[in-house]
């Protein structure tokens, strides 16, 4: 009898989306991913809602209510959460806001910016609460396992998720890790 096979999703949050683009980069790898684990809510399948998962990978720093509310659904239905660049890990390009109040960077951004044609602060309610200073993953919830690097290598994150796919715990030889 087959063992039902591994769970993966990911979600990406404030950043720039390019640790997905090095999961992507796995190329032809992606394949047999896909022999090993199934995809839950993912670019991948297009899937909204999370289940249960052996896996999640999270990337991007933690801006706004509804990233707080991913990460924490991530953190219980996940069995190992994996931070995954620089924005997930230390809050990256997203938290160089974090200098000025974030009514100074609305300000700037919506009634001061260049080429405004219309200056005013959104305020529809369907746009999530921005917290005041974007935070890191582990800064709300508990993660086991991060990748470094903006973005990190595909073969950084494939060896994680070999390790974790083996039931191993995952390591980064430095090769893997090293930025010159």
């Amino acid at each position: 009898m087959d063992r039902p096979k591994i769970r993966i999703a990911t979600t990406s949050l404030a950043g720039c989306f390019g640790c997905h683009m090095s999961f992507l980069d796995i190329d032809e790898r992606l394949l047999e991913l896909t022999r090993m684990a199934d995809f839950d809510r993912s670019p991948l399948t297009d899937i909204k809602q999370l289940g249960r998962c052996d896996i999640g990978i999270i990337e991007g720093g933690v801006c706004n209510a509804e990233n707080v509310e991913v990460l924490r659904q991530f953190r219980e239905r996940c069995t190992h959460l994996v931070a995954i660049g620089a924005c997930a890990i230390n809050g990256g390009i997203p938290a160089l806001r974090n200098r000025y109040p974030l009514e100074a960077c609305l300000e700037e951004a919506y009634l001061r910016g260049e080429g405004l044609h219309q200056p005013a602060i959104p305020d529809d309610p369907e746009l999530p609460p921005l917290l005041e200073k974007v935070l890191p993953v582990h800064e709300v919830v508990q993660v086991d396992y991060t990748i470094p690097g903006c973005p990190p290598s595909a073969d950084a994150i494939w060896s994680v998720l070999c390790a974790l796919l083996a039931g191993r715990e995952p390591e980064l030889p430095r090769p893997l890790i090293h930025y010159d």
